[in-house]
């Protein structure tokens, strides 16, 4: 029986001539694609690609700057930890800061502001055009030719000063009477009383005049010359170191945010050994912690 020819057996001039076919066809390939890349190249404009290029750039830079925390006017009397941070103030600038707010004392320019903190010109130059003093400093009325400054004069002192007895019950005063300090008209001397009235039985401390808005430190010291807190309203104090949020938030100028960053604080210390220790909390408002300590304990 005869067997059958493979029909994928060729010569050697077969093989030779598919060879050549299969060359042909790669070169044939090779013209075609490199004049179709030759025609597909685009003509580039570089102008219109630096202009291009240039509007990319601009948008960025405004994405970039849009990013960035904003800052608003602020009094520097009343920067926070926090906020100290955020300004790029150091642990020691802050520090200084607390230090001389806390001998009741008050930053009025920038300057000064500088000389307690002693941060750099370059920091200084960036914060300082967003510094926003009360109006009594930037734009301070001048005395009147009846007025004199004897707290300046150590022989008068001694005149000026009153004890505890002679001065005037702050929660028992009258308009009539409040009127009568320098610098306390009948509007300020209303707004003293309507804000006395907001509690039940009246101030608890002499410090709580610094809540009673347009009153400045010079005004509330001469209040505080002539009257002071002789029957204060009795308060249930809160412990600080067991107080639960719902409570803490019933006391002046503490809100959620800082009653949660209290607990928290709490919790990392293990407990607050003082009340100062406040402080050092986040977004605490430094400038009313005299105020805020009326209503705290630690037993």
């Amino acid at each position: 029986m005869n067997k059958l020819k493979s029909p994928f057996v060729f010569s050697r001039k077969q093989k030779n001539g598919i060879l050549l076919l299969l060359l042909l066809i790669i070169v044939t390939q090779g013209f075609y694609f490199l004049l179709s890349s030759k025609n597909d190249e685009t003509n580039v404009d570089h102008k219109d690609l630096a202009k291009f290029i240039k509007e990319v750039d601009s948008l960025k830079l405004v994405e970039s700057e849009n990013r960035k925390p904003k800052i608003y006017p602020f009094n520097p009397n009343f920067i926070t930890d926090h906020k100290g941070y955020s300004l790029g103030m150091s642990n020691e600038e802050i520090d200084r800061l607390l230090a001389f707010r806390k001998q009741d004392k008050w930053v009025n320019s920038v300057q000064q502001f500088q000389d307690v903190t002693k941060v750099s010109d370059s920091l200084l130059d960036a914060i300082s055009p967003y510094f926003k003093f009360p109006d009594w400093v930037t734009n301070p009325k001048p005395k009147s030719s009846s007025w004199v400054d004897y707290s300046k004069s150590n022989e008068n002192k001694a005149y000026l000063t009153k004890t505890f007895e002679q001065k005037i019950d702050l929660n028992k005063a009258t308009s009539e009477q409040l009127q009568k300090v320098n610098g306390i008209g009948v509007a300020l001397a209303d707004r003293i009383i309507k804000y006395r009235g907001k509690f039940v039985g009246g101030f608890i401390s002499d410090i709580q005049l610094q809540d009673v808005y347009g009153l400045s430190p010079e005004v509330i010291e001469r209040v505080k010359n002539d009257f002071t807190v002789k029957t204060p309203r009795p308060i249930q104090k809160i412990n600080l170191n067991t107080a639960t949020k719902e409570q803490l938030v019933t006391i002046q100028h503490i809100d959620y945010e800082v009653a949660h960053y209290i607990i928290e604080q709490r919790t990392l210390r293990e407990g607050f050994k003082s009340l100062d220790e406040l402080t050092k909390v986040k977004a605490f408002p430094i400038g009313k912690i005299d105020i805020i300590k009326l209503y705290l304990t630690l037993e």
